[in-house]
């Protein structure tokens, strides 16, 4: 704990010393930070095209071999992200069928708390669980028990080496990536378990394979393949069977764990602070009541709700959020001439702390998104998905899964955590539930049915 208030203090020295940008070494390697509101936005947003490269990182190149839309070629990274949104409009995102899926899965969750009768119990597998297979039933056509032991192993690997690739070992590796990957350590187990993933979705890809119908596709795996024979012509082969495997990977990574952590951050947060988790609930029994499940277009309806989302995830501080960009060319930014082909970390969590836009950057307060008539308003500042040309893909399924599966568990449960934890600092807490260490601590107790 002390460790980590050590670093938060030395981020806001840098940025008080240093001003809004300035230069770190990582080894041998300059890297260009970048932080607060006006600097962040006039890079991601206003000079999009100029600090829309991605510089390569060693572990995820050993992890991917520059296969699928996480590849370092621009032209095939445009054109897979672009493939791979356009077919998740087409299988639901933003559309009824998607919110009947998360709607769904919202239920299952429900189930598996009431069965728990107010029992304490580890939130952050089961809400994995849960999130994964709203990706899963748009990347593979189906979703998994929640007693699949194989597919919790498999949300294992990917939770592990997300969890790995934000560690001190990890950031060696990417310093000295030569040395490392011919030594012995916790970076050669993750590896192999995400090589048993990939295994797995090779065989779901063959699978497709065997059964494909071109004229009428059931997933994202169906879609690829469909349009790899399409392409298989085309010199540059973009849609190759690594490329398909890579992505779905990527999906499932990137569809299960930010999501999922982000809800039991709110969860956390709303224990934490039980007004705002009240003043939460009694707008849901006003607008839905108990007699039906949420819509999104309840959304509309419910200003504080959709201001709380809105707030909890400015708070949030991702340990995920700050992925480099760089620069495609020459640039001269803020008085700076910045070289092509530099590294540049947009500080997300700067912008969300920034106190020219916030009125109490240090305090949860969803005033922040709520106008004098207590009607949501939107923030320029609020960059929880990024922003620019390489802002989330999947922004918005995030934000139909983060207002439902909050709305649904709140409709039925009030979460509390145990009262030794009351006064634990709320980023120290965070980590140890993040790394499942403080089981039997979370309680989700029955609320009583509206008669």
């Amino acid at each position: 704990d002390v460790k980590k208030k050590k670093r938060k203090e030395k981020k806001i020295i840098c940025s008080l010393t240093y001003g809004s940008i300035f230069t770190v070494w990582l080894g041998l390697t300059p890297v260009v930070v970048l932080c607060g509101y006006e600097a962040v936005r006039e890079a991601l947003v206003g000079r999009s095209e100029e600090f829309g490269g991605r510089p390569q990182i060693p572990l995820l190149l050993k992890l991917s071999k520059d296969y699928g839309f996480v590849s370092y070629n621009e032209k095939k990274w445009k054109e897979l992200r672009r493939f791979t949104l356009s077919t998740l409009r087409d299988f639901g995102m933003g559309k009824s069928s998607m919110t009947q899926r998360v709607q769904e899965e919202a239920q299952h969750l429900v189930e598996l708390l009431s069965k728990l009768k107010g029992g304490s119990f580890e939130p952050m597998t089961m809400f994995r669980h849960a999130v994964s297979n709203v990706i899963c039933s748009v990347v593979f056509g189906s979703r998994y028990s929640y007693t699949d032991k194989a597919f919790l192993d498999l949300l294992n690997a990917i939770s592990n080496y997300i969890s790995f690739f934000l560690s001190p070992v990890a950031k060696v590796y990417n310093t000295f990536p030569s040395i490392m990957q011919h030594l012995p350590g916790p970076h050669q187990k993750v590896l192999a378990e995400c090589e048993k993933l990939k295994e797995y979705i090779r065989g779901r890809v063959e699978a497709h394979k065997e059964t494909l119908d071109p004229s009428c596709p059931r997933d994202y795996i169906d879609c690829f393949l469909i349009k790899a024979e399409k392409e298989k012509s085309s010199p540059e082969n973009m849609y190759s069977n690594e490329d398909l495997v890579m992505s779905v990977f990527s999906l499932f990574g990137a569809g299960t764990v930010t999501t999922s952590n982000t809800l039991v951050f709110f969860l956390m947060m709303l224990a934490k602070h039980p007004h705002i988790q009240a003043k939460v609930q009694e707008e849901i029994d006003a607008v839905v009541g108990s007699s039906r499940a949420p819509s999104p277009e309840d959304k509309v309806k419910m200003p504080y709700t959709n201001a709380v989302i809105h707030e909890l995830q400015r708070f949030h501080r991702s340990r995920i959020e700050n992925f480099p960009r760089m620069t495609t060319q020459d640039v001269v930014f803020k008085g700076y001439t910045i070289p092509k082909g530099t590294a540049v970390i947009p500080v997300l969590s700067s912008v969300h702390s920034d106190p020219t836009q916030w009125e109490n950057p240090k305090k949860v307060d969803p005033g922040h998104f709520l106008d004098e008539k207590g009607e949501f308003r939107k923030h320029e500042a609020f960059m929880a998905f990024s922003a620019g040309k390489r802002m989330c893909p999947g922004e918005a399924l995030a934000r139909i899964e983060l207002f439902l599966f909050l709305t649904t568990l709140l409709q039925s449960f009030t979460f509390q955590l145990a009262d030794s934890y009351k006064e634990t600092d709320l980023f120290s807490l965070w980590l140890q539930i993040e790394c499942r260490a403080v089981p039997g601590r979370f309680f989700a107790l029955q609320r009583p049915t509206a008669p």
